[in-house]
């Protein structure tokens, strides 16, 4: 395994920035990056067509609104419209290698439906009593080839600087691993390799054909695929591509399960594309090589984390403004109690592995940590404050504020601290692909009663079960459970 150290130069570049940027955080500002051209762009082409047609209007004997605000009215609400439409139209997904002539024929079903539904709103204004805008048949042509042409160039703008933090900055790069090193792997590897614009920094190969260190187009085989899990952790891939042939149904899969219990995005080729016959998949394309995705979860779809991180911040804002009164009464008992910090604050692991500094009030003495790690029942070190405060799982409170700074979810899988991950991923099936979420203050095995010193097996399975079966009702479930379960005192296993 001596090759998995080999590196190129953009590899250690893409380590050390990586070091010190959020990968999805980098993606969301892009996203809304992305976003804020469109809206510039249909909202400067509608002032430029009623620029351009204003002494027409007049000529036609059209009255322009008394009211200054009636324009801008219709311009928000368009905007809105806009934003729903093009969302809709799946032109915030920013696939890589996305055919940017199926872009361009989304852009101009989206300008067009748009265009319909503000004349449709402008009329309903009316039709209650509010001023129209005036509009004529020119106005709306030459709005529309200006929202198109003004849209599409905002776009290519956007491409473009995207490209340019791509290759100089390292910024939305995704370090990818080929499982194959045959003819489909190298094709994969040589159609990246003719679009650096992507963002792809190939590792390296893995096979069982090619001897480990050989170079193959350029590229080192780092390892064999049954080493996948070591390699991943080495090279700290974000996705596995999988290009194998003439290789079993049973060896592809089993493939997919050894890199699915790490925090990577797993795409098949589809020269093997045949073998799968599970429904959870998507089809991508790259340029003109379609790859498959595998087991896409509902969260890795941006909107339903806007919608996630939306209810988050709503939850925890509320919570922490009728429980402020509680928290200092709690701060307070705890300081009476024993001396030592209000606050626990432990490293735990979160969202793709990455660690974070988890808040909760001190339920122990303050050397506890010098008697062991793992929390059993009737725990000589927990004080009588903190048995209280366990059982009713306010000790948990503080972790609000790991939810409003976007560390933590009101609702996902518990965090763990490193070393228990470590072992668990170790002994526990796809125990890390409860890891492609954030950690939650509470938990679909937590409602359900696996707390404490329970199965970690068994939380595993629940977990996995919310991942892949998450829906904004479901979260609202699992917070209306936890409400019940702590005002009638059902707190199973809280110690």
């Amino acid at each position: 395994m001596a090759a998995i150290s080999s590196s190129h130069p953009t590899r250690v570049a893409s380590v050390r920035t990586r070091s010190l940027l959020r990968p999805r955080a980098w993606r969301a500002l892009l996203r809304l990056l992305l976003v804020a051209f469109d809206m510039a762009a249909l909202n400067l082409a509608a002032q430029a067509a009623y620029a351009l047609g204003a002494e027409s209007l007049v000529a036609a004997g059209f009255r322009m609104p008394a009211d200054p605000l009636t324009a801008i009215r219709l311009s928000v609400l368009g905007t809105l419209t806009a934003l729903f439409v093009f969302a809709s139209h799946g032109l915030y997904e920013m696939k890589r290698g996305a055919s940017r002539l199926d872009e361009a024929v989304k852009v101009v079903t989206a300008v067009s439906l748009t265009m319909v539904l503000v004349i449709f709103i402008n009329a309903l204004i009316g039709e209650f009593g509010g001023e129209e805008l005036p509009w004529m048949r020119e106005i709306l042509f030459q709005g529309w080839l200006l929202a198109v042409v003004v849209t599409l160039s905002g776009r290519f703008g956007h491409r473009l600087l995207v490209y340019i933090l791509r290759r100089y900055f390292d910024i939305d790069t995704r370090r990818v691993l080929i499982v194959g090193a045959r003819d489909p792997g190298r094709l994969v590897w040589n159609t990246i390799r003719r679009r650096p614009e992507l963002g792809y920094r190939v590792q390296g190969f893995l096979s069982d054909t090619v001897p480990i260190g050989e170079i193959v187009d350029g590229l080192p085989v780092l390892g064999r695929a049954e080493h996948i899990r070591r390699v991943i952790r080495a090279t700290r891939a974000d996705e596995v591509i999988i290009a194998l042939s003439g290789r079993s149904s049973q060896d592809l899969v089993e493939v997919i399960a050894l890199a699915e219990d790490e925090s990577v995005e797993i795409k098949v080729y589809p020269d093997t594309f045949q073998l799968i016959t599970n429904n959870e998949v998507s089809i991508g394309d790259l340029r003109d090589l379609p790859l498959v995705s595998v087991k896409n979860a509902a969260l890795d779809n941006p909107w339903n984390r806007a919608l996630k991180r939306g209810l988050d911040l709503i939850v925890a804002a509320l919570v922490l403004l009728f429980a402020a009164p509680i928290m200092l009464l709690i701060a307070l008992a705890i300081r009476l109690e024993s001396r030592g910090p209000v606050f626990f604050l432990q490293e735990r692991v979160g969202l793709d592995g990455q660690p974070f500094w988890m808040i909760k009030f001190r339920t122990m003495r303050p050397d506890a940590e010098q008697f062991g790690t793992w929390t059993v029942q009737n725990d000589s070190r927990v004080t009588r404050v903190g048995r209280w405060l366990r059982r009713t799982s306010l000790d948990e409170l503080p972790q609000l504020i790991n939810v409003l700074i976007g560390e933590m979810s009101i609702v996902g899988p518990r965090p763990e601290q490193a070393r228990w991950v470590e072992q668990f991923r170790q002994q526990i099936p796809r125990y890390m692909r409860r890891h492609k979420e954030k950690a939650g203050l509470t938990g679909w095995a937590q409602v359900n009663g696996l707390r404490g010193d329970t199965s970690i097996e068994e939380r595993t399975r629940y977990d996995l079960y919310y991942i892949e079966n998450w829906s904004l009702l479901f979260d609202i479930k699992i917070i209306l459970r936890t409400i019940v379960n702590f005002i009638t005192g059902r707190q199973e296993n809280a110690y």
